[in-house]
């Protein structure tokens, strides 16, 4: 355990969190709809002083030849010096990529969109929905927010207009893109021997190990993907679920 790690283990060992808060306690989650006038979907979510926004924007395309009767759903995931100063210009880095693959997976798994619904010519032509996630503030906890944040910004989705040819009007909107369901991501943590949620930055920085779960509304676990070195027993596993279906609801009353 290094010097980091002890000094929240002190605090851990008192019952609270590194900045205060009770072991249990998430931050103060605020989700804002509509925050850009270009996309077709736009949300802002903040959680604690982490910033992430996020954008749908929608294009018309050939659907793959093996899913011929399903449109397309993509996230990707970008991080700029002007969110962290832990993040670099250039490249996507493998944070980035981490991040864009988890989000896609727990909306995927979730079946948050239901893809045969974008199909508009079954082999010729199919809705792709891109979401793109864009942090302005890092203060830990970045992959719920962003989870959240791209949920929110479907949820505030509406198709672009579609005249003749498959032509797209981007400034006329029509319906909205109804999700079949809502999955919301939670990752738990692994610090100084103890399994939290929602950490800040500094106690981030002190994680052994993590564990991102996408739960649904009823409680359902759809999708899991562990992060970093340290292992988790069985019944770390178990109280992480717990923990995550606990946190899940939490989330879901700030998309409300």
């Amino acid at each position: 355990m290094n010097n980091l790690q002890k000094s929240i283990s002190k605090y851990y060992n008192a019952g609270l969190r590194y900045d205060g808060r009770k072991m249990g306690e998430v931050r103060s989650i605020t989700v804002e709809k509509g925050v850009s006038r270009n996309a077709e979907g736009s949300a802002k979510v903040t959680m604690g002083e982490t910033v992430v926004f996020a954008g749908v924007k929608m294009a018309v395309e050939k659907p793959y030849t093996d899913t011929a009767d399903q449109g397309n759903l993509m996230v990707n995931a970008e991080l700029t010096p002007l969110a962290s100063p832990d993040f670099e210009s250039g490249p996507p880095s493998d944070w980035a990529i981490e991040i864009s693959r988890v989000v896609d997976r727990t909306l995927r798994e979730g079946h948050a969109v239901n893809l045969k619904k974008l199909c508009i010519t079954e082999g010729e032509a199919v809705w792709s929905v891109m979401v793109d996630i864009v942090p302005v503030n890092d203060a830990g906890n970045l992959i719920d927010a962003a989870a959240l944040a791209a949920l929110a910004a479907l949820e505030d989705a509406k198709y672009p207009a579609l005249e003749e040819g498959n032509k797209i009007d981007y400034h006329k909107h029509t319906d909205d893109v109804n999700l079949d369901n809502k999955p919301v991501m939670v990752t738990v943590y692994k610090i100084a021997g103890r399994l939290v949620v929602d950490p800040d930055y500094e106690e981030e920085k002190g994680k052994e190990g993590r564990v991102s779960i996408g739960v649904l509304s009823d409680g359902t676990i759809c999708a899991m993907q562990k992060g970093e070195d340290s292992p988790f027993s069985a019944g770390e596993i178990s109280e992480a679920l717990k923990l995550a279906g606990e946190t899940a609801k939490l989330y879901r009353k700030s998309l409300k």
